[in-house]
């Protein structure tokens, strides 16, 4: 019977994982310089009007 690699099997699972973080890393990244450039309307701006007073 053949023996599984278990240390070449965990070593790919690793890689899969740090991968998988880092590519959640880069979106959670992109997706926050996005609001940064093109923040929206986060409701009605009160403006004063200065002859008003």
């Amino acid at each position: 019977m053949a023996r599984s690699n278990y240390k070449s099997n965990k070593r790919q699972k690793e890689l899969a994982k740090k991968e998988k973080k880092e590519l959640k890393k880069q979106r959670k990244m992109d997706k926050k310089a996005e609001k940064v450039e093109n923040p929206q309307d986060n409701g009605p701006e009160i403006v004063e009007d200065p002859e008003s007073i």
